[in-house]
């Protein structure tokens, strides 16, 4: 049974840039049960909008530029989406059957205000895929994160690159309409790193992005970012957090989590040498 109906329901939202290799998660287990798509483009020179394309007219494509702080271009998507409700995933990740089960539920009891049902926004579990499998330890699960919510009732403040949306408090649109954050169970399924080489490509972007947010700082502390905070990140999430139980995975992931710290402080030091 397909969303589709008269009023718009539901739409998907994505901001991409290069993901010809990737796009078909979300797409391939979306495309039939959203009313419509929206991806914001920021200027990929592959055969993402070819691909994008190809699923038909459900799909509308903005043309962007990349900015550092991707999530502007999120924002792009969500403020052009139509449908009474917004789904955003990113380019690698896709809906598992169950997780839609629970979507149209809440989709589809629009008017309900049954405890369950009744929020303007709902937390989704995520899976992160890297190098060999779903991390499970490590802190990485359930790595909930809001990514359905009413239209209008959220924005992305573009402050930070791990940021989630704020919801917004604006419960006079619907009467009785709970402004809280609901939880759903099924997870999203997330395929970031299958291979090193791309964990390398977006740990280079976030750290770069790190470093642009930090542009109004005039000194960081040498010891903080070369041994305390890599020491505490690699603690808790190896030990305290038992990523040792995703084994070889598990240590890289929290071993590359924690020497970030490192790049930051260097990439901010030569920023500064060439202002």
């Amino acid at each position: 049974m397909l969303l589709y109906n008269v009023t718009m329901k539901l739409s998907l939202c994505l901001a991409v840039f290069n993901e010809e290799k990737n796009l078909h998660f979300p797409l391939d287990s979306a495309i039939d049960f959203v009313n419509e798509v929206v991806i914001v483009d920021g200027g990929s020179t592959d055969k993402t909008v070819e691909i994008a394309k190809s699923y038909g007219k459900k799909v509308r494509i903005i043309n962007s530029d990349n900015p550092v702080m991707f999530h502007k271009n999120k924002q792009k998507a969500i403020e052009a989406a139509r449908g009474e409700w917004i789904l955003q995933l990113d380019a690698d990740e896709e809906l598992s059957e169950d997780l839609k089960k629970e979507i149209r539920a809440i989709i589809n009891s629009n008017e309900s205000h049954e405890s369950n049902l009744s929020y303007s926004a709902y937390q989704i579990p995520r899976k992160n895929w890297f190098l060999t499998g779903f991390l499970m330890k490590g802190g990485q699960y359930p790595d909930y994160t809001i990514r359905l919510y009413r239209n209008g009732y959220a924005r992305f403040p573009c402050k930070d690159v791990h940021e989630n949306v704020e919801i917004l408090d604006q419960r006079s649109k619907i009467k009785d309409q709970k402004a809280e954050v609901g939880f759903l169970k099924n997870p999203i399924l997330h395929y970031a790193d299958p291979d090193f080489s791309r964990y390398l490509m977006r740990w280079d972007r976030y750290t770069t992005a790190e470093v642009e947010k930090m542009s109004k700082e005039t000194k960081l502390n040498f010891f903080n970012y070369f041994i305390w905070k890599p020491k505490i990140t690699f603690f808790m999430m190896y030990f305290r957090h038992k990523g040792f139980l995703d084994g070889f995975p598990g240590l890289v992931f929290a071993l590359f989590s924690s020497i970030r710290f490192w790049v930051i402080y260097i990439k901010w030091q030569v920023k500064q040498i060439k202002k």
